[in-house]
C-alpha cells in the first residue's frame, strides 16, 4: 500500500510540474467578496443618511478651504459684528470677517485633527492591546493593570490632563485626546485579542512553529479589524467634539489658526446680541459629529460586532513534582519501533474558587513510530486536554507538569519551552488535527496560504514554491480540484472537505506524529469512513504515528493497535485494540462499549448508557473516581485509589475488582443501565 501510494503522489507531482496550473495565479484569479450588503446598506435611511452627512463633510475639508479662504479671511472693518444679512449669511466677526465661509475652511483643520487624534488613539490602544501577547505574562499583566486604571477615569478628565502636559497648541490636543482614547481602544483589543486566541487555527500556527507577531499579524489582527474599524469611526466624533471643546477653552488651536471650537469660543461673546457667530460653529459640530456615529453604526450593522470576555488571569499553585509518587509507565509502544512520544505522570492543572483543580491527573503512556493510539471516554475525561498538553498548546493559567514529556527525544517540558529548536520540531514534526474544521482555518486567508505558510516558516521555501507544495498536499488527501480549491476560503469547503484540508495542512511538513482530536464528530458515516481512510493510508505510507482522541470506541478499535480509555483525568484501562471488545476488563470500559449500538439491538428498547454522572474535576472522591457509577464497587473502592496494573501482555487495568468474564452483549452487561439518567460517550 505505501508503494502504491508514494507512486501515485509522484506522478500527481510529476503532472503538475510538466502542465498544471501554477497555484499562485489561482489565489491571484481568485474572486473578491462582492459588496451587496454594502449596497443594501446604502438603500436604507440610516445607511443613505450616514453616507450623505459624511460625504458632505468631506467634500467641504477638501474644497472649502481651495475656495473660499480668501473670502473667509478679508476683514472689512466697516462691517464688523454685523448679523445676518443677504451678504454675510450667518453675519461677520470682530474683524467683519464672513463667520459662515470662516466654519466653512474651518472644516479641513477640525475634521484632520480629529481624525489624526482618533488614528493616534487606535494605534496606541492596539499597541497596549496585543502587548500581553507579544511581551509575555509579566510584562502584560502591568500592562493590563495600568489600562484598567487609565480605563477608570473619565475621558475627558484624561485629555485636559494630558493637554497640560503637553502644553497648548494643535500639537498637544492632539496627543491629548489621542492617548485619552487610548485606554478604550485597548481594553477593546485585549478582550478581542483574548477569545481570537483561543481559536484552533491560532493553535494550529502555534503548532507550527509560527511566531508570537507573525500570528498576531496573520490571524489574530485581521480577524479582530472590523469591530476595530466600527469603534474607531465611531470614536472619530467623540474625537471632534473633544477637540472643539480644548479649542474652546484655549487649549487647542492657537491664533491665526481656528477651528470650530475656536470660532465657537469668538462667538460665544457676543451670544446674545449676534447668536448666529456662535451658532454656525455648533452646529457644524453637530452635523460632523453625526456624519462620524452614524457612519460607525451602519457600518456595524453591515459587518456585525462579535462581543468577548475576558477572564482575570490566575496563576495556580500546584503541588511540586517533587512531592509526588512517580507513576510507572511500561514500554508498551509497538515493538520493534522507537517511541516517539513519551509520557510519564502528565498532569495539567487550573486555578479554581477552591484552590488548584489537576484536569489530568498523572497519565503515562507511549506512541511508538508508525503505531496508532487511540483514546476514547466521555466528555470532560481530559482526552482533548491531554493533546493539547502534549502539543504545548495549553497556556496560562493552565499549568502542565510531568515526570517525562518526550517528543523525539527532546523534552517539552518548560525548560525547553521558548527554544526555537523545540517550536521548529513541533511545527515540522507533529501535525494537529482538531475537531471542529470550521473553527481550525482562518476565516480571512484562502486555503492555500494557510497551507503555504507552514513551508514557508519551517522549510524557508519561496511563495510560489510553497503554494505549489500546498497543492501537492491537497491532491495528497484526494482534494478534487486542488489548485482551484487552493485559492478558496475555508465557507466555501464542505465539512470533509475542510477535515481534508486539515490533515493537508498537517503533511506540509510531513511528521512524525499526527495527533487527531475527534477528527469526524461532525461528519456523517460516509465522509467519517473517508476521513479514517485517508489517515489510515497517510500512516501507512510514511510511517507516521498516531493518537486518535475520539467518543465513537468502535472507530478507535477498527482504526488503532491501541486503546487508552480515560476517565475523570485519568487512563483506566490499556489494550490491544483486538481485544477491545472481547477482553475489556475495567467496567468502565465494559460500559463504554455497552453503551454503543449494533446489529442486534432491540429497537423497542431504550439505548444504554453509562449510568450516573461523569465526575466533575474539581470534586473527584477519594479511592476510585467511577464507584458511585459502578456495579461492583467494594468499600475499598471508596477509600483508596488503585493504579495501572499488568493484567496481560499488553494489558494494564486500574481497577481493584477488574471482571474476568467476557464481555456482555445486551441487557447482560452489567455496568450499563437502559434508563434515562446518565450519560452516552
Amino acid at each position: 500500500m505505501a508503494v502504491e501510494y508514494e507512486a501515485r503522489r509522484a506522478r500527481e507531482g510529476q503532472a503538475m510540474s510538466d502542465g498544471a496550473r501554477d497555484p499562485a495565479e489561482d489565489v491571484k484569479a481568485a474572486s473578491r467578496p462582492d459588496g451587496n450588503r454594502w449596497l443594501g446598506l446604502l438603500r436604507t435611511p440610516l445607511g443613505g443618511c450616514a453616507a450623505a452627512l459624511l460625504l458632505l463633510v468631506l467634500l467641504l475639508a477638501v474644497f472649502a478651504p481651495l475656495l473660499w479662504s480668501g473670502r473667509a479671511d478679508a476683514i472689512d472693518t466697516d462691517r464688523i459684528l454685523q448679523g445676518p444679512s443677504g451678504r454675510h449669511w450667518m453675519g461677520t466677526d470682530n474683524l467683519g470677517r464672513d463667520v459662515l465661509f470662516r466654519v466653512l475652511v474651518a472644516t479641513r483643520l477640525s475634521v484632520a485633527l480629529a481624525l489624526l487624534a482618533t488614528a493616534l488613539g487606535v494605534v496606541t490602544g492596539l499597541v497596549l492591546g496585543v502587548a500581553p501577547t507579544l511581551l509575555g505574562r509579566r510584562v502584560g499583566r502591568l500592562v493590563t493593570a495600568m489600562v484598567n486604571v487609565a480605563v477608570a477615569f473619565p475621558g475627558l478628565l484624561l485629555a485636559l490632563f494630558f493637554a497640560v502636559v503637553f502644553g497648548l497648541g494643535a500639537k498637544g490636543a492632539v496627543l491629548a485626546i489621542g492617548f485619552a482614547m487610548a485606554p478604550g481602544f485597548a481594553r477593546l483589543a485585549q478582550t478581542l485579542v483574548a477569545s481570537v486566541s483561543e481559536r484552533d487555527y491560532v493553535h494550529a500556527a502555534r503548532v507550527a512553529g509560527v511566531g508570537k507577531a507573525r500570528v498576531l499579524a496573520r490571524h489574530v489582527l485581521p480577524n479582530i479589524s472590523e469591530p476595530l474599524i466600527v469603534n474607531a469611526t465611531i470614536s472619530a466624533g467623540g474625537a471632534l467634539l473633544a477637540f472643539s471643546g480644548l479649542s474652546f477653552l484655549g487649549l487647542g488651536v492657537q491664533p491665526p489658526s481656528y477651528d470650530w471650537g475656536r470660532l465657537l469660543g469668538e462667538g460665544l461673546g457676543g451670544i446674545y446680541t449676534h447668536p448666529a457667530a456662535a451658532l454656525a460653529p455648533g452646529v457644524a459640530v453637530v452635523i460632523a459629529g453625526l456624519a462620524f456615529n452614524l457612519t460607525g453604526e451602519a457600518v456595524a450593522k453591515a459587518v456585525g460586532v462579535p462581543t468577548a470576555h475576558r477572564s482575570r488571569p490566575l496563576r495556580p499553585d500546584g503541588p511540586p513534582a517533587a512531592h509526588r509518587a512517580p507513576v510507572a509507565t511500561p514500554d508498551t509502544h509497538a515493538p520493534g519501533k522507537e517511541p516517539v512520544l513519551s509520557v510519564e505522570d502528565l498532569r495539567v492543572t487550573f486555578p479554581g474558587p477552591r484552590g488548584p483543580v489537576t484536569a489530568v491527573r498523572g497519565i503515562g503512556f507511549h506512541v511508538g513510530q508508525g503505531e496508532a493510539v487511540g483514546v476514547v471516554g466521555e466528555s470532560g475525561s481530559g482526552k482533548s486536554l491531554t493533546a493539547l498538553a502534549v502539543s504545548r498548546l495549553v497556556e496560562h493559567p493552565g499549568a502542565v507538569d510531568a515526570g517525562r514529556l518526550e517528543f523525539l527525544g527532546t523534552s517539552l517540558l518548560a525548560g525547553a519551552e521558548h527554544g526555537a529548536a523545540t517550536r521548529r520540531l513541533l511545527g515540522t514534526s507533529l501535525a494537529m488535527v482538531f475537531q471542529d474544521p470550521t473553527a481550525s482555518f482562518n476565516p480571512t486567508m484562502r486555503i492555500g496560504r494557510q497551507l503555504a505558510e507552514v513551508a514557508e516558516q519551517h522549510l524557508r521555501t519561496g511563495r510560489r514554491e510553497a503554494l505549489s507544495r500546498a497543492v501537492e498536499r491537497l491532491r495528497e488527501v484526494r482534494m478534487p480540484a486542488a489548485e482551484r480549491r487552493a485559492a478558496q476560503y475555508p465557507h466555501e469547503f464542505s465539512g470533509g472537505m475542510r477535515q481534508r484540508a486539515m490533515i493537508a495542512l498537517g503533511l506540509m511538513c510531513r511528521p512524525k506524529l499526527i495527533i487527531a482530536d475527534e477528527p469526524t464528530t461532525a461528519l456523517d458515516v460516509t465522509v467519517q469512513r473517508q476521513v479514517l481512510g485517508l489517515l489510515d493510508r497517510v500512516r501507512a505510507a510514511d510511517d507516521v504515528a498516531l493518537l486518535l482522541i475520539s467518543h465513537d470506541i468502535d472507530v478507535v478499535a477498527q482504526t488503532c493497535d491501541r486503546v487508552l480509555v480515560m476517565y475523570a483525568g485519568r487512563i483506566v484501562e490499556e489494550l490491544p485494540s483486538d481485544r477491545l471488545l472481547t477482553a475489556a476488563r475495567h467496567p468502565y470500559t465494559r460500559a463504554l462499549i455497552a453503551s454503543v449500538p449494533h446489529m442486534e439491538t432491540e429497537l423497542d428498547r431504550p439505548l444504554a448508557v453509562v449510568p450516573g454522572r461523569p465526575v466533575i474535576p474539581d470534586q473527584v472522591p477519594a479511592g476510585c473516581a467511577f464507584a458511585a457509577r459502578c456495579a461492583f464497587a467494594q468499600d475499598r473502592c471508596r477509600t483508596d485509589e488503585p493504579h495501572l496494573e499488568v493484567s496481560a501482555p499488553g494489558h494494564r487495568v486500574s481497577c481493584w475488582n477488574p471482571q474476568t468474564d467476557g464481555v456482555a452483549l445486551d441487557d447482560e452487561r452489567p455496568a450499563a443501565s437502559t434508563g434515562e439518567e446518565g450519560e452516552r460517550p
